[in-house]
């Protein structure tokens, strides 16, 4: 795509939002170029289950190029970008300069720590692949460790797993760490330390899922107490050091796995690169989701903040999604000499699976629980992935789960660890639990 005769669209970010701004522009009188550090798009709202050894990597993750195969106006270019030039209209990065008439920036978010002191440094974020697998890693290498160590006290910290954060992608997690360890991972360890593993839920303020109603948020809590997760709400977290979680109230909890879901901000290259950014990372963006005086750049997913609504838009798939087609549909329309339409959010519910059988759903004023919500949210999810194979190795291993109470996942694959290495990736907009 050196030279081209048609205007060309760069889009950075083979997230939701990137991704669908491609299929939009497919067939389009337009060159689509889409740019990502790795060549797999990746279905973030299972990451979870990487980390709490029931799926594989490969089975949440798809090659891009197969999913623009049969796109003849879409290329791609696997590249890390290193700085966007907006006045000279160019993106550089790995050695390579693609100049632009149109650009979509789909950069995604990073782990958001609020200040605490250590956290970046010793918690586990949970925002990438190789976060993923360094977690179920180190629950699984602290299992390990546990058989040969002799000293009570360091026993009980190895098996103490805090998770922060109490919203989607926190509670997910706790109830699948939940059901991993007194599950399969007792059978696989048949210690009496075992029956002393804790999993300790921190929320800041005083109820889980907030947004969702009251009654599916105390369903949530109740679910998960009666799994053995220790909730504690209106909790607050002062420090994270290498051996304790330290709370506002004095209390310290001592423990080797903190596992930190409490909050996402825009990737911090925008703001490099002399973008207009909010506290929170994001690009303040007009409605149309063009940046200010720079009416051919696009911003959507996390990255994108609309000035002037109501509130904030969830940082979650959907809003990736339907910005991404809203952002090619404007395009569309510039081309043609007409103007950009604004961008209006279809919020069509929230669902959060809690453990078996449990889940809760929120759908259009619909809510319910149990069951019900947990096979809606099942259904989801796996008509959403991308590719016939990984729908179908998604659904054994939750039937295999389901029937046998077996993870198949259980590796510890030589990765090292991501502790404190909170990994930028620029790939995607991220959400902790799918909505519809």
């Amino acid at each position: 795509m050196t030279v081209h005769d048609r205007p060309r669209v760069v889009i950075v970010g083979a997230g939701f939002g990137g991704l669908w701004a491609a299929r939009t522009l497919a067939a389009s009188p337009v060159e689509v170029l889409l740019v990502d550090r790795n060549n797999y798009h990746t279905f973030l709202p299972l990451l979870y289950q990487i980390a709490a050894a029931e799926l594989e990597t490969e089975e949440i993750a798809y090659p891009t190029r197969s999913i623009l195969r049969k796109l003849p106006n879409v290329h791609f270019l696997m590249a890390d970008v290193k700085r966007v030039d907006l006045v000279a209209r160019r993106v550089e990065g790995d050695g390579v300069v693609i100049p632009y008439d149109f650009l979509i920036l789909a950069l995604g978010s990073t782990s958001h720590f609020f200040g605490v002191p250590g956290a970046a440094q010793y918690a586990f974020p949970l925002r990438t692949l190789e976060q993923g697998i360094a977690l179920r890693n180190h629950i699984l290498s602290s299992c390990e460790r546990v058989v040969h160590e002799p000293e009570a006290d360091k026993r009980r910290r190895m098996l103490t797993f805090v998770i922060v954060g109490g919203g989607p992608t926190g509670v997910e997690f706790a109830g699948a760490l939940a059901e991993l360890i007194r599950g399969p991972l007792v059978k696989d360890y048949p210690l009496p330390d075992f029956q002393e593993v804790q999993v300790i839920l921190l929320e800041a303020v005083d109820s889980l899922l907030p947004g969702l109603p009251e009654r599916l948020r105390r369903y949530t809590l109740t679910r998960l107490r009666k799994m053995g997760v220790e909730v504690r709400l209106e909790a607050r977290v002062s420090q994270v050091t290498a051996l304790a979680v330290h709370l506002q109230d004095g209390t310290v909890i001592p423990t080797d796995t903190v596992v930190w879901t409490a909050g996402v901000r825009g990737d911090p290259a925008a703001k490099a690169w002399g973008l207009p950014t909010t506290q929170g990372g994001q690009v303040a963006v007009l409605h149309t989701l063009q940046v200010p005086n720079y009416p051919e750049v696009y911003i959507v997913g996390d990255l994108a903040y609309i000035e002037g609504g109501e509130r904030p838009l969830p940082m979650v798939a959907p809003v990736a999604i339907q910005q991404g087609v809203r952002a090619a549909r404007n395009i569309r329309r510039q081309l043609a000499g007409q103007d950009p339409l604004p961008f209006r959010y279809r919020d069509r519910g929230t669902m959060v699976t809690i453990g078996r059988n449990a889940a809760v759903s929120h759908l259009g004023g619909w809510a319910c629980t149990g069951f019900l919500a947990w096979v809606l949210w099942l259904s989801v999810h796996l008509f959403n992935l991308i590719g016939f194979r990984n729908r179908l190795f998604v659904l054994i291993n939750w039937a295999w789960d389901y029937f046998f109470f077996e993870r198949a996942a259980r590796l510890i694959l030589p990765l090292g660890t991501a502790r404190g290495s909170e990994s930028v990736q620029s790939v995607s907009s991220k959400s902790g639990a799918l909505q519809t």
